[in-house]
């Protein structure tokens, strides 16, 4: 089939022509070296947007996450974190394999309340660990997209500031979360000791995230960039894909909202489907489904030309994106219908 719609994810996206040309066109340097002027521009723009004294370029968002673990928690010490956080599930187990954390984890949505995270940390003693660091993810992609309203984030780092506890803000859509909630990225970022976002999901660049914190964050950041092999040379043909994302893709992620919502609404009154549209904030839908396992849905959607990812044995996960018309949007639920059949299989 020709007209594939790709709902996988976000990462999916690639660049347009007119991010490809302001690649070629980018003035580089060695980064390594600190003369990469486009690296240097992203990087004082992504502070700027961020309200943050510095930042760093990085790969990827699992690279800039493992940093800011390695850099705020020492060996064996706890990192406070919701349930299937990012970097729990799908960042290959890097926290504790290679930072030596360890997790405590809160159960729920995902999304931490002040309470939760006070009565959870603790100081270390001979027989146990301390809590090294505070974790947050916004939006939340397991949650559905679920952003966190601006009074949580705030009462989260008061509460975690007076017991000497850093946070750090997994803000891989932090853009998305913005969008939602109609609040500036810099006063949700304002909360968190370092956050890190990534450029190549919603907001559609290539490669790449960025890391965000004080000067002297950003200087043990850098170095451990370097140790973990993130050292890159003449990265302002990256960095140029990320400048041009930040100045044209992140007012138009409210569009992937609304074909996110729609999407939810159309399929809600199947019986084969549990879901709550009006929970679908962001560009994430997950839905349970009944009477139909995930996998066996997900093989009849690629036959029928959409392609989605299975969320468990009963749940799936759309994710909408700048590559996805409103169109192929409405092409798409037809065949997902047809996907879900009468709903009583068994």
């Amino acid at each position: 089939m020709k007209d594939v719609i790709d709902l996988r994810s976000d990462t999916v996206t690639r660049p347009s022509p007119a991010m490809r040309r302001a690649m070629a066109e980018a003035e580089v340097g060695d980064d390594v070296f600190g003369e990469d002027p486009t690296v240097n521009r992203l990087e004082e723009e992504a502070a700027r947007l961020c309200g943050k004294e510095a930042a760093l370029f990085v790969p990827s968002g699992c690279m800039a996450n493992l940093i800011a673990q390695m850099v705020w928690v020492r060996r064996g010490d706890e990192v406070i974190v919701g349930q299937d956080a990012h970097v729990l599930l799908h960042e290959v187990g890097s926290g504790a394999a290679v930072a030596g954390v360890q997790y405590q984890i809160v159960p729920g949505s995902g999304l931490l309340d002040p309470a939760q995270v006070e009565e959870r940390i603790k100081k270390p003693t001979f027989h146990t660990p301390g809590t090294g660091l505070v974790w947050l993810e916004n939006t939340h992609n397991m949650a559905g997209g679920v952003p966190y309203e601006p009074e949580v984030l705030r009462e989260i780092g008061e509460r975690a500031r007076a017991r000497s506890v850093p946070v750090h803000l997994d803000g891989a859509r932090i853009f998305n979360a913005a969008a939602a909630t109609g609040v500036d990225v810099r006063r949700l970022a304002e909360p968190a000791d370092s956050l890190s976002f990534c450029l190549s999901k919603g907001l559609g660049a290539p490669v790449g995230s960025v890391l965000c914190g004080s000067a002297s964050f950003r200087a043990q950041a850098h170095r451990l960039r370097k140790m973990l092999g993130g050292g890159m040379r003449q990265a302002g043909i990256l960095a140029a894909a990320g400048l041009y994302a930040l100045e044209h893709n992140v007012a138009r992620l409210v569009e992937d909202h609304a074909t996110a919502r729609r999407l939810a609404d159309a399929i809600a009154g199947h019986p084969a489907v549990e879901i709550r549209p009006e929970e679908v904030r962001t560009n994430i839908v997950i839905a349970r489904l009944r009477g139909l396992d995930a996998d066996t849905f997900v093989a009849r959607c690629r036959e029928r030309g959409v392609l989605l990812l299975p969320r468990d044995r009963n749940r799936f996960r759309l994710v909408t994106h700048l590559d996805v018309t409103p169109s192929q949007i409405e092409s798409s639920i037809p065949r997902l219908l047809q996907s879900l059949g009468s709903g009583l299989e068994s």
